[in-house]
């Protein structure tokens, strides 16, 4: 299940980033640069929960 979440996490990531993109594109400053925030943050986050979740796997596969 917790590998659910954080695909979850990268695709919230993904689609903030797609709506800052399109906002930016259109003219919208004050949204683009906001979704970006979001995008950038969710993101951020994905990577630190990868990586705990990595280290987790690793130190479990050492113990006997």
């Amino acid at each position: 299940m917790p590998e659910q979440k954080g695909v979850v996490m990268l695709y919230y990531a993904l689609v903030f980033l797609v709506i800052a993109l399109v906002a930016g594109l259109l003219g919208f400053g004050v949204v683009a640069f906001a979704a970006a925030e979001v995008a950038r943050i969710c993101f951020f986050i994905f990577l630190i929960l990868f990586v705990v979740s990595l280290f987790s796997h690793v130190a479990r596969r050492r113990l006997p």
